[in-house]
């Protein structure tokens, strides 16, 4: 392990998490975009996750929410995990990354993690259906801000307690990250799903 590794919170972790995180984040961008262009073709077909009225793309899919920006938001995902996945992949390999890259990736990071919130809060009271395949991508978002956000906290302040301590319970927050996320979803659907 070389020096800069050391002073990492997570050396291994993170860039395995960015890697795989992203990757999986892309894949389902990629099949939420092939699904969304399928759907827009035919108004009949029927996307491959949806399973029931609950857990519905095409009910996700045909929403204003689905395309915030003008066009299909998995194209967002599409950019952003490919960037994610290759930093993981740019970290195995040995690279060192500027202070100024990771200050954008904790930019886009923050922005996905608020953005995917504001879907999940969408999906949950306004659209009243779930998309699995953006479940899976919420699933990734939130590891990969949570650990982008301590990696660059600690690098920032490395001696302050508060930092120091969530570094050190980091998987506390995020299990109940994803405990609240999953209470929300069972108090807005339970029997359904």
């Amino acid at each position: 392990m070389t020096a800069a590794e050391e002073r990492e919170p997570f050396p291994r972790g993170l860039p395995w998490l960015l890697l795989v995180g992203g990757g999986i984040g892309l894949l389902a961008a990629f099949v939420l975009t092939v699904e969304r262009f399928a759907l827009a073709e035919d108004s009949a077909y029927i996307p491959t996750c949806s399973v029931n009225p609950v857990l519905s793309c095409g009910s996700v899919m045909t929403t204003a929410q689905a395309a915030v920006f003008g066009f299909p938001n998995p194209l967002l995902g599409i950019a952003g995990f490919a960037v994610v996945a290759a930093t993981g992949a740019a970290l195995l390999a040995g690279g060192r990354l500027a202070g100024w890259y990771w200050a954008g990736l904790q930019l886009g990071a923050t922005a996905g993690a608020v953005f995917v919130h504001w879907l999940i809060g969408q999906s949950l009271y306004r659209i009243g259906a779930l998309c699995p395949y953006c479940m899976i991508v919420w699933a990734v978002t939130v590891p990969i801000f949570w650990y982008v956000t301590l990696r660059n906290l600690d690098r920032r302040w490395p001696r302050h307690p508060a930092v120091a301590a969530l570094v050190r319970l980091h998987s506390v927050p995020l299990a109940l990250w994803f405990a609240v996320l999953v209470a929300l979803v069972l108090l807005r659907f339970g029997p359904e799903l």
